[in-house]
């Protein structure tokens, strides 16, 4: 087992870093893009957001066929196959000339994405000690965190100034020397075996799951909380862009700094529940993105930013807490139901663009904000059922 303060320690760690770092640069890389390719290919807003729901909603689809897999040919190869695919998605990209064809090639980079997101953590599982597992996870998921924030900011930046071809090669380029030192790094398992007939245990798993009412409860809070958090970012940047304030697309991509809120309580999620319960935590990390979005009724930027900071705080603490409730509430097969999670959260934040960003094209900030509300009022009352049926499984039974 790898072990920490060795040399095979710091390899692997750096390698799955990097692997996430990358992963989720190019998963975010056209959000704030999105005003720039509105107006590059004559689009209205919800056709243009297909160039994110398309890779989010083909990760989501692609998570447990990718878990699947490297059951039969092993976790580091499925991760190695995934980062391989990147750069060529990537310089294929810069040919296209329709935004539908675009479109198609970001579901491909979301499918080829799903495979390192999918095995990553079970990678570590199997050839990590325990303590040397929970501080790689830590770093693993920092670099989700702030791999979102660098692609989004570095694509805003170089589309604006050289256009989305350059933001696209660049990242290509960056995702082919990635995929190589991950490739160098990554030592190859010592504990992996291959197991068969897991198509039919992993869809026994997934109806089992479903049917879990306390499970998929959680599982619809993590998705619309995410349709509600990453659609108001890109809202605000279509707001930003937009008259009166017209801020440059490099300069209105600086809002995804404000994630790093989300990064402080989402780690603060894990003290909450030594104290209180996490279905309380998700009642007040949606309060708390709530009142973010109402406070963007003002019309100034530092309202907006504030709203923002709010917005991921709350965010991040629900959806570290709906996360965890799923890893300990699923009794047996915990990898399918925390990919599951991740179907709902993904899928959740590539429908939820369509209806917010519609919103925002039909009627403005004021219809976000109705619309949003209307989300916000089923993540309470999903809750609200969570919590009874919590109290109902802890009732003693009469006889």
């Amino acid at each position: 087992m790898i072990d920490i303060k060795t040399p095979e320690y710091r390899r692997a760690s750096l390698a799955l870093c990097l692997g996430s770092f990358l992963i989720f640069c190019n998963l975010y890389l056209f959000q704030p893009m999105l005003p720039l390719m509105a107006e590059q290919f004559a689009v209205a807003a919800t056709t243009v957001n297909w160039l994110v729901a398309a890779s989010t909603m083909a990760l989501a689809v692609m998570l447990v066929p990718w878990a699947v897999l490297s059951e039969r040919i092993g976790r580091r190869e499925v991760m190695l196959i995934s980062l391989t695919l990147l750069p060529i998605i990537g310089f294929m990209m810069v040919f296209l000339e329709s935004l539908w064809a675009l479109s198609i090639a970001r579901a491909l980079m979301g499918a080829s994405l799903a495979g390192f997101a999918a095995v990553a953590v079970a990678y570590m599982a199997e050839e990590f000690t325990p303590k040397a597992l929970m501080l790689t996870v830590g770093g693993y998921v920092s670099a989700n965190s702030l791999g979102g924030i660098v692609g989004r900011i570095s694509g805003g930046f170089v589309a604006d100034n050289f256009g989305w071809q350059a933001a696209v090669i660049m990242m290509a380029v960056f995702s082919l020397v990635v995929a190589l030192v991950v490739y160098r790094l990554l030592p190859k398992q010592q504990h992996f075996t291959t197991s068969k007939g897991q198509l039919r245990n992993q869809t026994y798993s997934v109806v089992h799951h479903l049917r879990n009412r306390t499970l998929w409860f959680a599982m619809m809070i993590g998705g619309v909380n995410f349709a509600l958090f990453v659609n108001l970012y890109s809202v605000m940047g279509f707001r930003l862009v937009a008259e009166p304030y017209s801020v440059p697309v490099s300069w209105a991509s600086m809002i995804f700094l404000c994630y790093l809120s989300g990064t402080v309580t989402a780690n603060l999620s894990g003290r909450w529940t030594q104290r209180y319960s996490a279905v309380s935590g998700m009642v007040l990390g949606t309060t708390i993105s709530g009142v973010g979005m109402w406070l963007a009724l003002i019309e100034s930027i530092p309202a907006m930013l504030a709203s923002l900071l709010l917005i991921s705080s709350g965010a991040f603490f629900t959806h570290s807490l709906a996360y965890g409730w799923v890893s300990q509430r699923a009794k047996t097969a915990k990898a399918t139901a925390t990919a599951l999670y991740l179907v709902h959260y993904y899928a959740g934040g590539s429908l939820g663009g369509f209806f917010l960003i519609g919103c925002w094209q039909f009627y403005g900030w004021m219809g976000v904000v109705t619309g949003g509300t209307v989300l916000y009022a089923l993540i309470y009352l999903l809750c609200f059922r969570l919590q009874n049926l919590t109290k109902e499984e802890q009732s003693p039974v009469a006889i």
